[in-house]
């Protein structure tokens, strides 16, 4: 190879960093604004995460509840990670876009449409995937948690549930980011099956593994108990079944367009 094949070869590369550098920094930019935003308002997002904990609690007729930390800057470090937390929500449409554009430049045309769907599914289903933790998993988790208080008597002693502030936001974020994880099953698999690694029979037959593997899963992603691993796993085996309609659908299409291009390429020429 020649100096200028060389060269001809390191100025695209270069352009292509020079690129991605600044796709970087725009994603960076975007994430370090929304967790100046979210850290301006810690405290009102942590209290807005304390809704499931408040919930459980008023359904077992406690009217307060009170969280502790135990270390003077433990509080502070909760609220930069819920800052970042949220950050990384608020800012993941901007950070996608980016992506997005540094990587549709290489594809064809048919690529980035079909490329296009899962861009806007995933956050969707991650989005899901929280809500259903917010308003069902961890009411559910944390009425299991306060059942096994002890209002004492005699012979008997009070045992009362006070929660520190990071352990909270460690549950609650953990079974967010198990849930949101979870709930691209539909999107991974069909990605899976348009990449033509797997099709709806393979998924079918291998229905008993996947029910092992969701709640295997279910089982270290979530608390030791039994109420949210059922929670995480049941929806988790409901996107599976939808995943076999969704990879049939894909192979539905695929089928359609091969037939079309058959048909275009067996008629007469005019």
């Amino acid at each position: 190879m020649s100096q200028e094949d060389i060269d001809a070869t390191r100025a695209p590369l270069m352009d292509h960093l020079i690129e991605l550098r600044s796709r970087l920094i725009r994603a960076m930019i975007a994430l370090v604004v929304a967790f100046c935003l979210c850290f301006a308002f810690a405290n009102r997002i942590f209290n807005i995460l304390l809704w499931p904990y408040e919930l459980a609690a008023g359904l077992r007729g406690k009217q307060d509840i009170h969280l502790i930390y135990t270390a003077p800057q433990e509080y502070f470090i909760t609220q930069i990670k819920v800052a970042l937390f949220g950050a990384i929500f608020i800012s993941f449409p901007i950070i996608a876009q980016q992506i997005y554009k540094f990587v549709a430049p290489g594809l064809y045309k048919n690529e980035r449409d079909a490329f296009r769907p899962y861009l806007v599914a995933t956050p969707v289903l991650f989005f899901l995937g929280g809500c259903f933790v917010y308003f069902v998993a961890m009411p559910l988790a944390m009425r299991f948690f306060l059942s096994m208080e002890q209002s004492g008597g005699a012979g008997q002693a009070s045992i009362q549930l006070v929660a520190r502030t990071s352990e909270y936001l460690s549950l609650i974020m953990t079974l967010i980011i198990a849930f949101g994880i979870c709930f691209q099953t539909p999107v991974i698999l069909s990605l899976l099956a348009r990449a033509g690694f797997i099709d709806s029979a393979w998924l079918k037959a291998k229905r008993r593994y996947a029910i092992v593997i969701i709640f295997a899963v279910a089982a270290v992603l979530t608390p030791p108990d039994v109420i949210s691993q059922c929670a995480l796993a049941v929806p988790t085996l409901l996107l599976y079944e939808c995943s076999i309609f969704v990879v049939r659908m894909v192979e539905k299409r695929r089928a359609a367009a091969a037939a079309s291009s058959g048909r275009d390429m067996s008629a007469p020429a005019a």
